[in-house]
């Protein structure tokens, strides 16, 4: 089977496509937004992934969600919910955890289906 990469670099690439499923490295939002605004950012660097990859929002099968402080949660969701609107939703695993840089808030990984 055919295994695709999508923008690969040295370090990591930002999609890899095997056996029908779309596994996307981890997407941020813009540092030093607050934690809603920088959901949304992720999601919708999240969905520009899944379309060049041949996806959507809605075939994605299970997420994580890194958060910097668990205080953030409501915010997030409200972002969440919002984007998944109509929408069904996958598994979803949400934890606190140090993220690669300090202001960053949120850090979403996902993995899909492919059409």
């Amino acid at each position: 089977m055919t295994i695709r990469r999508l923008h690969a670099g040295p370090r990591m690439s930002q999609a890899v496509i095997h056996a029908g499923l779309i596994f996307l490295t981890g997407q941020v939002g813009e540092a030093g937004d607050p934690v809603e605004a920088q959901t949304r950012t992720a999601l919708d660097e999240i969905e520009g992934l899944l379309v060049e990859a041949g996806s959507s929002r809605d075939r994605i099968l299970s997420a994580t969600v890194w958060l910097a402080d668990m205080a953030d949660f409501a915010a997030m969701n409200m972002a969440w919910e919002a984007w998944f609107d109509g929408c069904e939703t996958p598994a979803r695993a949400t934890g606190e955890a140090r993220l690669a840089a300090p202001d960053y808030r949120v850090e979403i990984i996902v993995i899909a289906a492919a059409r």
